[in-house]
C-alpha cells in the first residue's frame, strides 16, 4: 500500500469508531522516519485502546503488519507505527498536554 493510501485507509478506520479531531501531518520536509503523522483523541482509555487495536488489526489484515505498538499498557497515549504513518492516538488531556501539532508546526 503506498503512503497516501495508508494514510486514508488509517483514517477510514480511525473514524469507523468515533476517533475524534483526527489531524494528518505531512512531516515529510521535516523527517526521514515516516511521511505521515496521524493525531487522533480517544474519549477513555478503553477507546483510545480500541481504536490503536482496531487500525493496527486492520492494516495487518491489509498486509500492513505494524512495526511496533507503543503505550498499550496504560492507553493514554497509544503510538501505532506503520512505517510510512505514524498513528498517535491520545486521550484529550494528554493530547492537550503534549500538543504534538504544535510541536510539528500544524495547530
Amino acid at each position: 500500500m503506498q503512503a497516501e493510501q495508508l494514510r486514508d485507509f488509517v483514517v477510514e478506520k480511525l473514524e469507523d469508531l468515533k476517533g475524534r479531531d483526527i489531524k494528518v501531518m505531512d512531516v515529510r520536509e521535516q523527517t526521514d522516519v515516516a511521511e505521515y503523522m496521524i493525531i487522533c483523541s480517544g474519549s477513555s482509555k478503553t477507546h483510545v485502546r480500541s481504536l490503536a487495536n482496531h487500525v493496527a488489526a486492520e492494516a495487518k489484515n491489509h498486509g500492513v503488519p505494524p512495526i511496533g505498538v507503543e503505550g498499550h499498557e496504560h492507553s493514554e497515549w497509544v503510538l501505532v507505527d506503520l512505517a510510512d504513518v505514524v498513528v498517535h492516538i491520545m486521550q484529550e488531556s494528554i493530547r492537550d498536554f503534549y500538543e504534538l501539532e504544535k510541536l510539528w508546526g500544524r495547530k
